[in-house]
């Protein structure tokens, strides 16, 4: 168990997340929360082995001060097993105001659909074991078609990728490798901030 450097009680095991169950707690990269706890932002404790532990009380705190921020612009759900993809959508969309969450998979996308319900959800169609088109068609039976917007891209363009999608119902296809800055733009388009 960790042990809390300051005259705190050490909460029971249970209260305790692990750095990547804080960060699906919080519906943000790990990197972020890690950026969070450095600068202060998340309390944070560390193990003997210097693995980082998160109490629920403290993150539940964190979003309840960061509320009035974080619903200030539109949401956004990125989904995508690339990290660094992520991280650099997250970053230009968050400097333009938006609100943004990132799942690294499928399951983890649809675990942050039930905690947030984002305004447009960037969805990768190339994902390892549930792909794009299976979490688009879970999304549908949870939410309803439509009722989420989506914007598919994929690594795997043919010429009817981009008809699948809207055939599908997703209202927008990019095709990958690509620009990020063009789904930053279609973004925008489907969703001012």
């Amino acid at each position: 168990m960790p042990r809390d450097n300051h005259a705190n009680p050490v909460p029971a095991e249970a209260d305790w997340l692990t750095l990547g169950q804080a960060a699906r707690y919080l519906g943000v990269a790990q990197s972020t929360i890690r950026k969070w706890s450095d600068s202060g932002r998340v309390r944070v404790f560390k193990t003997p082995g210097r693995h980082r532990r998160y109490r629920r009380g403290d993150l539940d705190a964190f979003l309840e001060r960061s509320a009035p921020e974080a619903r200030s612009g539109p949401v956004v759900l990125i989904v995508d097993d690339d990290e660094r993809l992520r991280e650099y959508v997250r970053v230009n969309l968050e400097m333009s105001g938006y609100t943004v969450h990132e799942a690294g998979s499928a399951d983890d996308g649809m675990h942050v659909l039930d905690e947030v319900r984002p305004d447009l959800v960037l969805l990768d169609v190339m994902m390892p074991e549930v792909d794009g088109w299976e979490m688009l068609q879970r999304m549908h039976e949870r939410h309803g078609v439509g009722s989420i917007p989506v914007v598919m891209f994929s690594g795997k363009v043919d010429e009817r990728a981009a008809g699948e999608a809207a055939e599908r119902g997703a209202q927008g296809f990019i095709g990958k490798p690509f620009d990020p800055q063009e789904l930053i733009a279609q973004t925008k388009q489907l969703l001012p901030a």
